[in-house]
Parts: C-alpha cells; sequence; structure tokens
C-alpha cells in the first residue's frame, strides 16, 4: 500500500470540511475607524447581495463560490470510490473546467483586501474562513491532479 492511497481519503473528506467551514467563517474582518467592526461569512455575504437587492450579483456569487466546488468535490469524491480509475465522463470533461475557477474567490477577496487598506476605507484582515476556502480549493486541485495522474496521460 503506497502512502498516496492512505492520505487520498483523509484529503477526500478534508477538503468538503474545509468547504463547508469556509463557508460559515468570517472571510475578512473590516475596522472602520476604531470601533467598527464587521466579520461577514460567504454566506452572511450572499444574504446581504440577495437582501440589497442585487439578486444577479448573489446568483453569480453562489454559483461560483458554492455550487462549482461542491459539484467538483463531487466529481473527485465519486472518481475516488471507483475501483478501475478510469474516470467518468463528468469527471474527465467538466471537472478540469471547474479546477479553473477554484481559487477565484480567494483571489477576490484578497483584492477587496489590498483595495481597503489601500484606500484608507478601513482596515482589513483576512479570517479563518478564507484560508480554510484556500485550503479547501487546494486540495481539490490537488486531488484532481491526483486523479489524472493515477488514470494515465490526457
Amino acid at each position: 500500500m503506497n502512502r498516496l492511497s492512505t492520505i487520498r481519503p483523509v484529503l477526500v473528506v478534508g477538503a468538503p470540511f474545509l468547504l463547508a467551514l469556509g463557508l460559515v467563517l468570517p472571510l475578512v474582518r473590516f475596522e472602520k475607524l476604531w470601533f467598527f467592526e464587521e466579520t461577514p461569512s460567504l454566506l452572511e455575504i450572499v444574504a446581504s447581495l440577495w437582501n440589497g437587492g442585487d439578486m444577479v450579483l448573489a446568483a453569480v456569487v453562489v454559483l461560483v463560490s458554492i455550487v462549482l466546488p461542491v459539484l467538483k468535490m463531487i466529481g473527485i469524491t465519486a472518481e475516488s470510490m471507483t475501483a478501475g480509475g478510469t474516470g467518468s465522463l463528468f469527471y474527465r470533461n467538466v471537472v478540469p473546467h471547474l479546477s479553473k475557477w477554484s481559487m477565484m474567490d480567494v483571489l477576490l477577496v484578497a483584492i477587496v483586501i489590498a483595495a481597503a487598506k489601500t484606500t484608507g476605507i478601513a482596515n482589513a484582515f483576512t479570517q479563518p474562513g478564507l484560508w480554510c476556502y484556500a485550503a479547501s480549493a487546494m486540495i481539490s486541485g490537488l486531488l484532481h491532479a491526483l486523479g489524472r495522474d493515477a488514470s494515465g496521460p490526457k
């Protein structure tokens, strides 16, 4: 039994767990003046967009930040559970496209933090939700790459 076969199940369980934490834990902390502080989670940001009338933007964020990562993890998990590792049609054709969007949210939050700091609007600091979300995206990308390597060249 090789090392990869022992760590893959841990990663397959860890990625969705970290995604769930990334959705509910605060992503960023904004400090305005000295006494106003906000620490929204990704779900709170989506709810705020929806309630604020930005339904299209909220739908895009839900699609790219929640639905696509969940679909990717379902594909990776299903692939990990197949005996032959030959790759399903979904895994071979859809998951690679989903992988291209994996770190987009993390990049956007980093841009927002940089913008808030440089404009003087607020002090912004990363929070555990962002790190969990980023770790989930990196682990699922690693699992996808390992799955490709195990099933041969594409």
